[in-house]
């Protein structure tokens, strides 16, 4: 996309001319290819800001942007006009970068469909013809195979429909899949035999190990994380040491929670006991004062039990 947003007299007279709606529906019906011209409902033509922000935040410019809806309704189209005075090698390219970002933006305003954005570029340069290829694949090294790349489905790896037994022939990363595969629907202890035998090929290093524990004990679930991970130790001798010094930090860290949640039940019990002790003393005081018994009752929230108990 353009760094120098300075325009030059070429482009002010350009973008004069094209952000003219009248003007840019009389362009638009003389150079668009006939199908895609069909495709456009030229009275709905809309003049759109041509501006974009990129990753790195750089406000770029493509000189006119045009919105407009399909000729049955059902859609948008934008038109998107660059003017240059000199040849550019990778002008395509740039098309494509300004289409899809205007698709970002279009997505970003709440759509939810794709839109088709038509490039054009229009050149008055002093080399003629225009000497590079405007389509885009043409750039690549080998664009038969960009070709075949971009023009179809992307490659998907989708283990939620792989067996278990496809995974565990995947070497080095069969472990990482396995786990993502079952990591919601599955109690981890029902991986042991599996995760065992990819552990003894050897596959995994240390530090894979310890992201992967630490992994399973975020977002898995088992019923006994330290006993599971002490099972694991057991039958994986070169992970042993690792595993069995997670899972010692599993069991300090459970008793000291343990602990801390019996002072936090002592301290409960005995604030419960002292508001107990405090409802009675008032009851009693209550009664000597000649106040009803079911009104005490009412008041206190003691029970019936404690209403004998102080009456005697």
């Amino acid at each position: 996309m353009k760094s120098n947003l300075t325009p030059t007299p070429h482009d002010a007279l350009f973008k004069q001319f094209l952000t003219h709606p009248p003007t840019a529906r009389d362009f638009l019906e003389l150079h668009l290819p006939p199908t895609l011209l069909r495709l456009c409902d030229l009275n709905t033509l809309k003049l759109e800001s041509g501006s974009f922000i990129e990753e790195n935040l750089h406000a770029c410019y493509s000189d006119v942007l045009y919105s407009l809806k399909t000729g049955n309704g059902d859609g948008y189209v934008y038109c998107l006009v660059e003017h240059q005075s000199s040849p550019d090698k990778h002008m395509a390219f740039r098309l494509m970068r300004y289409a899809i970002a205007t698709m970002q933006r279009h997505l970003e305003a709440g759509n939810t469909a794709l839109p088709l954005v038509i490039p054009l570029l229009f050149y008055h340069g002093l080399v003629a013809p225009y000497p590079y290829s405007m389509n885009w694949l043409q750039q690549f090294s080998t664009p038969e195979i960009a070709q075949q790349l971009y023009s179809n489905d992307f490659p998907l790896i989708d283990i939620t429909v792989m067996s278990d037994d496809q995974i565990m022939s995947h070497r080095r990363i069969a472990i990482l899949e396995l786990l993502q595969k079952h990591i919601r629907q599955r109690d981890l202890a029902e991986l042991l035999e599996q995760l065992v035998t990819l552990l003894l090929e050897g596959y995994t290093t240390q530090e894979q190990l310890t992201s992967l524990i630490n992994y399973m004990l975020q977002v898995g679930d088992t019923a006994a994380p330290e006993v599971f991970l002490r099972e694991l130790a057991r039958r994986t001798p070169r992970h042993e040491e690792r595993l069995m010094t997670i899972a010692q930090k599993l069991e300090q860290k459970g008793r000291l929670e343990g602990q801390q949640e019996g002072r936090m039940e002592g301290r409960r019990e005995g604030l419960q006991e002292g508001e107990h002790t405090a409802a009675l003393k008032i009851a009693r005081s209550l009664l000597a004062n000649g106040m009803d018994r079911s009104t005490v009752l009412k008041m206190t929230g003691i029970s019936e039990e404690d209403m004998v108990k102080i009456q005697h």
